[in-house]
């Protein structure tokens, strides 16, 4: 796991556009920077100082060059635009009239810039000066302008030369959940809460609430399209403490995501996919870029699909992540980890990094790691009252197993070691101040340790344990409740 992040980390360190600090689109094109990649890449900074991969000092330098770079750069009423010239910050088009801001961009952007003015906090001048110049681009993005046309819409472009052309609303449900948050949360240029209600969720593919493939998809697509959609906005946002009282959206992705899987496991011998080889999403193809998704499905696996999937399943992922490097090698994993994407069936290898599908690699490897993202995240003001404005709030849970929820057709857990490869974590949630008792016992119910046995603070909590791979059963007990699953220890 650190091999793997630490050389996808590179890409945002290593191959950083030298001017202007922001990343490249893509390999082949080293002077073309992306807004939204950026701030993927802004996490990944924050990541490889935790990790020791570079000092405190260096990004905080880092960062500093590229805020002032951002400062000067095109804006659109205070958005960016989806690209622009790492040399100059003049706008690069990103099509014929997509020539100016970009407003879900922006929000990626921002985002990675929120993350880490939480994390560089040191009262010293480098920091401070950070932390200032971070809040004054922040607030002066004009997310209210782009709700600004009197249809009570929020809109995705707006060009100076074709105004709003592109007629994009944004609509879910997609990967464009956090640019509502922020929209919302801005101290300065909030949109109303109307307008959430009126764009986001007034759409033909919001409500689901369907089964695919055994799992209920309460929002999106059939079959749940292609994977960044549960990547993107959860960066920062932890979900498995959202809810608006008729979607969870720890579910909600976790339904996505086994949902991707067990079609990939189902077209095994059509496309050679495998328990171990799965994974679509948005990426380069042998015909060039598509979204690639249970229902757009050529035989292309992209290994961003489940290597950013860690927090939601963590077996499968890891399962993907050495075969990814221990069979397919060299053609597959290069300077800066696994390129972008291969077909097994056309015998087909990606060349090519992209900086939007290496990002959320590091970002949400580290959720499932140490959860630092999300921490910083839950601790950012500005994205609390967003939700808050969109009726989203951490649900009240009882008594019950809170990060790996089981199989429905089995009630199995695959619990995959942690990351000191000889601990496994349970995560719980308790309601109420009665004790709490946790025991593994084997299959026949014959306790072999008890984890747990005493008063704990309503909440979530993290259990670890050390235990021998095979199978076993959780009990967990709070007052008369009582709930069991079995656990397959990896």
């Amino acid at each position: 796991m650190e091999t793997v992040q630490k050389a996808t980390f590179k890409y945002f360190w290593d191959f950083a556009h030298p001017v202007s600090g922001m990343t490249p689109e893509r390999t082949a094109t080293p002077t073309i920077v992306t807004s939204g990649g950026t701030g993927f890449g802004v996490m990944c900074l924050v990541v490889g100082v935790q990790r020791g991969w570079i000092t405190r000092e260096q990004a905080v330098s880092h960062l500093t060059k590229m805020t002032k770079f951002l400062s000067a750069a095109d804006r659109f009423h205070g958005a960016w635009s989806h690209w622009l010239d790492g040399r100059t910050g003049k706008v690069v088009p990103f099509g014929e009239k997509d020539n100016g801001g970009d407003l879900v961009e922006t929000a990626y952007l921002v985002n990675g810039l929120l993350v880490a003015r939480a994390y560089f906090d040191q009262q010293n001048p480098q920091e401070t000066q950070l932390r200032d110049q971070i809040t004054k681009l922040w607030e002066t993005v004009e997310w209210d302008w782009y709700a600004s046309r009197g249809d009570g819409h929020l809109y995705w472009h707006w060009s100076p030369n074709y105004e709003w052309a592109m007629n994009m609303p944004i609509r879910g449900y997609n990967e464009c959940l956090i640019t509502y948050v922020l929209a919302l949360g801005s101290p300065t240029h909030a949109i109303k809460p109307e307008v959430y209600q009126n764009t986001w969720k007034k759409s033909d593919f919001y409500t689901n609430g369907n089964q695919y493939l055994g799992y209920t998809l309460p929002l999106g697509f059939p079959y749940g399209g292609p994977l960044f959609f549960a990547h993107y906005s959860y960066l920062s946002l932890d979900p498995r403490k959202m809810d608006d009282g008729k979607t969870n959206y720890w579910k909600l992705n976790l339904a996505q995501t086994l949902i991707n899987y067990t079609h990939c496991v189902s077209q095994g011998e059509k496309f050679g996919y495998s328990t171990d080889n799965w994974g679509l999403t948005a990426s380069d193809d042998y015909n060039f870029y598509d979204a690639h998704s249970p229902t757009n499905d050529n035989g292309t696996i992209s290994p961003t699909a489940a290597l950013s999937s860690f927090p939601y399943t963590p077996y499968a992922s890891y399962q993907a992540m050495r075969y990814f490097y221990l069979k397919k090698g060299n053609p597959l994993f290069g300077p800066y980890g696994f390129y972008d994407a291969f077909s097994q069936v056309k015998n087909w290898y990606s060349n090519q990094y992209l900086a939007i599908d290496q990002g959320p690699i590091v970002v949400m490897m580290e959720n499932y790691r140490s959860g630092l993202i999300w921490k910083l995240g839950a601790g950012i003001a500005e994205l609390t009252t967003g939700l808050k404005k969109m009726g989203i709030t951490t649900p009240s849970y009882p008594t019950g197993f809170y990060m790996y929820l089981p199989d429905p057709k089995t009630n199995e857990v695959d619990l995959m070691r942690h990351t000191d490869r000889t601990t496994y974590i349970l995560d719980i949630a308790v309601k109420g101040k009665e004790s709490v008792k946790l025991e593994l016992t084997d299959r026949n119910g014959k306790v072999e340790t008890v984890l747990l046995n005493k008063a704990l603070n309503e909440g979530t909590h993290e259990i670890p344990f050390v235990a021998k791979g095979g199978k076993y059963q959780a009990i967990l007990s709070q007052g008369t409740k009582q709930e069991k699953v079995l656990l397959n220890l990896r």
